[in-house]
C-alpha cells in the first residue's frame, strides 16, 4: 500500500496474438497495476511476444479498468463479470524491429478480464 494506492505486480505467463502479428506471448512479462481507492486499477502492461515468423514485438499497455465498486471487488476476486458492467481499456505502443509500420500506428485496446484470463482486441487507428 502507497499513498497512490494498492501496487500489485501481475505476471503475464503466456498467451496468443493474432492478427497483423500472429505469434506467442513470452513469459516474463507483467503487469504493474495500481489499485485506486475507489476501487479502480491504473494498468501498466509490459511484455513480449515472438511471431510466427521468429520476430519479436514488444508491447506497452497503459490504461484504465473501473466500475461500480460492487463490480471491481467481484473482478478482484476473480469472478466473472459481464464485460458491459466495466470499463476497461488501454492505449498500445507496439515495438518491432521487423515491423516497423507498428511503431508509426497508435493502437487502443478494450479488454475482458476472466476468472483466469485476461484477453483484448487491439485497434490500429487510421
Amino acid at each position: 500500500m502507497t499513498r497512490a494506492g494498492h501496487r500489485r505486480v501481475i505476471p503475464v505467463i503466456g498467451g496468443t496474438v493474432t492478427g497483423a502479428f500472429t505469434g506467442v506471448i513470452l513469459p516474463g512479462g507483467a503487469d504493474w497495476q495500481t489499485v485506486r481507492a475507489d476501487g479502480s486499477i491504473e494498468i501498466d502492461g509490459r511484455y513480449s511476444a515472438r511471431g510466427e515468423d521468429g520476430s519479436l514485438l514488444y508491447i506497452r499497455a497503459k490504461g484504465v479498468r473501473s466500475g461500480d465498486p460492487e463490480v471491481l471487488e467481484s473482478l478482484l476476486l476473480g469472478e466473472d463479470v459481464d464485460p458491459v458492467a466495466y470499463y476497461f481499456r488501454a492505449a498500445l505502443t507496439l515495438e518491432s524491429a521487423a515491423h516497423p509500420e507498428f511503431e508509426r500506428s497508435v493502437f487502443v485496446a478494450s479488454y475482458v478480464r476472466e476468472a483466469a484470463r485476461v484477453r483484448y482486441v487491439a485497434y490500429r487507428l487510421t
